[in-house]
C-alpha cells in the first residue's frame, strides 16, 4: 500500500488514497480499541439502506493502525459548498434530507447517545450546579433510539460522480434522540463560520421533520457542554455560550 497520495487531514488522522482504496491512518495517540470501535461502527451502519463506503481492512501501516474502505469518487459537500455558493439552499437541503435518512435507521447495537452524554458531562470542568443542572436537563429529554451519525457535516458527505450521496467517518455514531444530532450539526457548522448556513440548515431540518426548532434548542447545553472535552480554546468559548442558552425557549 502507498501513502504517498493524501486526499484529506483531519484532527489527528490522515486519509490517503491507494487506487480504488482509502486508507484512514490515525496517529499513535490513538488506540488500536479506539480503530477498530470506529471500524464496527462503520460496518454496522454499512448494513442499513444508508450509502456508506464498505469496509475492506483494519490493517497497522508503518506503526499506526488504519481502516481501509471503499475510496468514493467525487466532491464532499463542504467543497460544493465553497465551489457552488449559487447552489447554497440545495445543498443545504440535501443536509438535512441526508440526515432525516440517518434517523430512519436503527442499529441497536451501537452505544446509547444518552449514556455518551451523561459520561462525557461527569468530566468536564463546568461547576457542580452547572453540570447537576445539565444531566437533570439530560434526564428530562425524551428517549429514542434512533441512529445519529454524532458528527454530521458538510465534510462527512461525498458526493460521487454519479450523484450519488455517501457518509462517512461514523467513530461518532449511536443510538438516540435525532434532536441531539441535529443540535451537534448546528453547533458544528457555526464552528466552520457558517452561522448563517447553520441557522437555515435548522430551519430546513425542522422543516422536513416537522420537528419544532425549541425541542432541538432544548438539547444544545447539553451537547455543547460534552463537546467542551475534545475542542480547542476558541471552540471551546463558543460551546460555553452555548451551554448556558438553554433557557432561550
Amino acid at each position: 500500500m502507498k501513502l504517498d497520495r493524501i486526499i484529506a487531514v483531519r484532527n489527528r488522522k490522515t486519509i490517503y488514497r491507494d487506487g480504488e482504496l482509502c486508507m484512514k491512518v490515525f496517529d499513535a495517540s490513538y488506540s488500536m480499541a479506539d480503530v477498530l470501535g470506529e471500524a464496527l461502527n462503520q460496518a454496522r451502519v454499512g448494513e442499513t439502506s444508508l450509502n456508506v463506503p464498505a469496509v475492506r481492512e483494519v490493517a497497522v501501516i508503518d506503526g499506526k493502525a488504519a481502516i481501509i474502505s471503499d475510496f468514493i469518487r467525487g466532491k464532499t459537500l463542504a467543497q460544493l459548498l465553497h465551489d457552488e455558493p449559487e447552489r447554497r439552499d440545495e445543498l443545504l437541503s440535501l443536509l438535512a434530507t441526508l440526515q432525516t435518512q440517518i434517523h430512519s435507521e436503527s442499529c441497536p447495537q451501537l452505544e446509547s447517545l444518552r449514556d455518551k452524554l451523561a459520561r462525557k458531562l461527569l468530566c468536564t470542568d463546568f461547576d457542580a450546579t452547572t453540570r447537576y443542572d445539565l444531566h437533570s436537563r439530560l434526564d428530562a429529554m425524551p428517549r429514542q433510539g434512533n441512529l445519529c451519525h454524532g458528527d454530521f457535516e458538510p465534510e462527512n458527505v461525498i458526493i460521487a460522480e454519479d450523484g450519488t450521496p455517501y457518509i462517512i467517518d461514523w467513530s461518532h455514531a449511536s443510538k438516540g434522540n435525532p434532536a441531539a444530532d441535529a443540535a451537534r450539526t448546528y453547533q458544528l457548522l457555526c464552528l466552520s463560520g457558517d452561522t448563517e448556513g447553520a441557522k437555515r440548515y435548522l430551519e430546513l431540518f425542522c422543516g422536513q421533520n416537522g420537528i419544532d426548532e425549541r425541542s432541538i434548542w432544548l438539547w444544545m447545553p447539553i451537547v455543547a457542554a460534552a463537546q467542551t472535552l475534545s475542542a480547542n480554546e476558541e471552540e471551546r468559548s463558543y460551546l460555553c455560550t452555548l451551554v448556558g442558552s438553554g433557557a432561550r425557549f
